[in-house]
């Protein structure tokens, strides 16, 4: 009985729609699982924080705007492993960036 449902569900359009729209969301499925996390299209940084002394700053990451967000945001990596989003127009981040830029000139 079930060889007779399956030698006849070929000819059937519905059967044929059905098979291929479960094709396409198994495709689709499996490439939004294999899609990277750090492409997220929001910004990171929702507030920013003031007070962080240089010394404890590891390294600094700066992101441009762009279509997942509309501000610069920069992000540094303090020495203990916390992530601190820093305020771009602030006197104090942009002479930490400045220091970095030249540090990296010099090198």
């Amino acid at each position: 009985m079930a060889l007779a449902a399956l030698s006849a569900a070929p000819s059937n359009p519905r059967f044929l729609r059905v098979a291929l729209l479960l094709l396409l969301l198994v495709a689709t499925g499996r490439r939004a699982a294999g899609a990277p996390v750090a492409a997220e299209l929001r910004c990171q940084c929702l507030q920013t924080l003031q007070g962080i002394h240089p010394k404890n700053i590891q390294s600094v990451n700066v992101k441009a705007p762009g279509p997942h967000c509309a501000e610069t945001e920069v992000i540094a990596t303090l020495k203990n492993g916390q992530k601190a989003c820093l305020n771009p127009a602030s006197p104090m981040v942009k002479k930490i960036i400045q220091k970095i830029l030249n540090n990296d000139k010099c090198n």
